[in-house]
């Protein structure tokens, strides 16, 4: 009798659960495009979809694919989601390649033209890398379509403006259409407002790049680069060099986090040890955090700073202060 009563049990929990994926349908949102990200789990994608309005219960959406043993098939794509779809018919959508085949490409925060994973990322979607360079040497190439470039070194590249983020790209994007998409989001993510804080601060779109890319390359936290942000527009301000071992790296490419005295020896414009003001242009492709940390620094009294290798940042006031820190924490 409690063996049937179990079967009957499981029984209801199955049709339930059938019912539900057949009939369960989204919030009524119209068709769109529904992005899969390469790595997002089962969760996140549920989370998103709902907040897109095309699920109504992840329980039941999960817990389909849990079912179906699917949780690890799902791929990454752009996806053209029917309104009101059921959940059974949302879930073979995406445990399919999409059908334009789209995939990811991301450009990760902090990365230069010449940055060697940015190579390797470039060269697994089959795009030439010397082609690349060679598309994003000159500014003057593209400064037509964008009005963010006038202000740029009449000799400089892309480099600053080839905004870091995931890109999805299929069989017909061209590398002109990459750096495109890029140029685009950058030109988004510099809002009208931020371009007239600029402005109004007499600084150029240019200079406040420059800068954001060296404090992209310093630190991660948003707290900390407006901390930086301020220490470096104040050594400007007095003709102190900025000091920054992210130049060196950019120079090197070697990307320590102590630069040899022998990297701190070279001779180029971009060695803020040997020359004082901002270097030539861009060494990364900074966030907007760090672009925002550069118009809306925070105000300290700090003109030194150091990161130990837990990756603390401690400040100074004086030079006597930042040797008595080296002393102790890098030592």
């Amino acid at each position: 009798m409690i063996k049937i009563s179990k079967l009957i049990f499981w029984l209801i929990i199955v049709f339930v659960i059938w019912f539900a994926v057949l009939l369960n349908r989204g919030n009524g949102a119209e068709q769109q495009s529904f992005i899969i990200k390469e790595g997002q789990g089962v969760n996140e994608i549920s989370v998103n979809l709902e907040q897109a309005g095309l699920l109504k219960s992840k329980f039941v959406f999960e817990t389909w694919l849990w079912a179906k043993k699917a949780e690890d098939q799902v791929k990454a794509g752009v996806y053209l989601v029917p309104a009101d779809i059921s959940i059974r018919r949302l879930s073979n959508l995406i445990l399919k390649v999409p059908s334009n085949q789209q995939q990811s490409l991301t450009i990760i925060e902090g990365w230069h033209r010449r940055w060697p994973q940015l190579q390797t990322v470039l060269e697994k979607h089959d795009f030439d890398y010397q082609e690349f360079l060679q598309l994003t040497a000159k500014k003057s190439d593209w400064q037509a379509n964008y009005d963010f470039l006038t202000d740029a070194a009449s000799n400089a590249s892309l480099e600053g403006y080839l905004y870091p983020d995931t890109y999805f790209i299929d069989q017909n994007t061209s590398l002109e259409n990459l750096i495109a998409k890029a140029l685009n989001n950058f030109d988004k993510k510099l809002t009208t407002e931020l371009r007239q804080e600029i402005a109004n601060q007499n600084k150029t779109i240019f200079e406040v790049i420059s800068l954001a890319s060296i404090i992209e390359r310093e630190v991660s936290k948003d707290e900390d680069k407006q901390m930086i942000a301020d220490i470096f527009l104040k050594r400007l301000e007095i003709g102190m060099g900025l000091q920054s071992d992210a130049t060196i790296n950019f120079i090197t490419n070697k990307g320590l986090a102590r630069p040899t005295l022998e990297d701190l020896a070279v001779d180029s414009p971009y060695n803020t040890y040997k020359y004082r003001g901002l270097p030539p242009g861009p060494i990364s492709n900074p966030s907007i955090s760090s672009i925002e940390a550069v118009i809306y620094p925070t105000a300290n009294d700090y003109y030194y700073f150091l990161t130990t290798e837990e990756g603390q940042i401690i400040f100074a006031e004086t030079h006597d202060q930042h040797v008595s820190n080296k002393a102790k924490y890098l030592n």
